[in-house]
């Protein structure tokens, strides 16, 4: 992907969101341009207009941290966005300590990994690499997620099946909502490891093929995918809500570790229960294997 295209995108997206009266300044008239005027963003940062511009243009090689930092105040970037813009600037320098290590696409993960999700019995607990590969599952997370398992590639791929596969708008009760976390969670993903040739040829592939994520794509949004709740449609169970906490693995770099659980004594708890029973059937297990 072309870095300086993506800073150049992101900073123009940004920058075209807020209006002048949010940021204390004049709206004044003939605005020929959404949102706030370079010059503005410049003065704003305490940066000259011809450095700004430049920056703009997709040079932040070189740039500071204090600069970087003076660019998230004056563009009120949220701190999923700030993260973003620093990845956009390691990704720009020439100076190696400042690149994250580009990593390839596994299909397995450490032994240790693995028996760790086994081991994890009350709840659905999976690991996925940037290109957003479920590179390994337990028990629980295969049955959730049993309509991703449907087809023959493995790993499965939470992308590919949202944007390409119908059966995601009845496993996801707010369809919308779950595209455009994945696509902002791809885009973030994109700029801390923006030499992946796996998650450059997901992103081409579902950009030819999906006019929802290309409209999302263009749009630059950004999160980060730390906890929260969600609810899915199971068509063994029906509807369940689940809290999920997701963190990344030190020593694995690009793998996160994502774990949904169920509120104690909660009917998503006897959900859980009742999911694990329908995944432990004959029926069940020819969508629950990895391979």
């Amino acid at each position: 992907m072309d870095n300086r295209a993506e800073i150049s995108d992101f900073l123009t997206s940004r920058r075209a969101r807020l209006r002048p009266e949010q940021v204390g300044l004049p709206a004044g008239s003939n605005r020929r341009v959404p949102g706030l005027r370079r010059s503005e963003v410049a003065t704003l940062a305490g940066l000259s207009v011809e450095y700004y511009s430049r920056i703009e243009r997709g040079d932040l090689a070189g740039a500071s941290d204090s600069v970087l930092s003076a660019l998230a105040r004056a563009l009120e970037l949220d701190d999923a966005e700030v993260e973003h813009l620093f990845d956009l600037a390691r990704a720009a320098s020439p100076s190696p300590r400042r690149r994250r290590p580009a990593r390839s696409r596994p299909g397995t993960v450490r032994d240790g990994l693995q028996t760790m999700l086994d081991a994890i019995t009350g709840a659905a607990a999976f690991i996925r690499n940037p290109a957003q590969d479920m590179v390994a599952a337990n028990h629980l997370a295969r049955a959730l997620y049993s309509e991703m398992y449907r087809g023959r590639e493995r790993p499965v791929n939470h992308s590919r099946f949202i944007f390409l596969d119908p059966g995601a708008h009845e496993l996801y009760t707010d369809w919308v909502r779950a595209a455009d976390t994945n696509v902002a969670i791809l885009r973030t993903e994109s700029a801390r490891f923006p030499h992946d040739p796996d998650l450059a040829q997901l992103i081409g592939e579902l950009s030819m093929n999906s006019d929802e994520f290309r409209t999302r794509w263009a749009a630059h949004n950004v999160r980060r995918h730390i906890s929260g709740t969600k609810t899915f449609h199971h068509r063994a169970i029906g509807d369940i809500e689940l809290g999920y906490e997701a963190m990344e693995l030190p020593d694995d770099p690009g793998l996160t570790l994502t774990i949904y659980t169920a509120v104690p004594g909660s009917v998503a708890e006897e959900s859980l229960h009742l999911l694990g029973t329908w995944a432990a059937t004959e029926g069940a297990g020819r969508f629950t294997s990895d391979r």
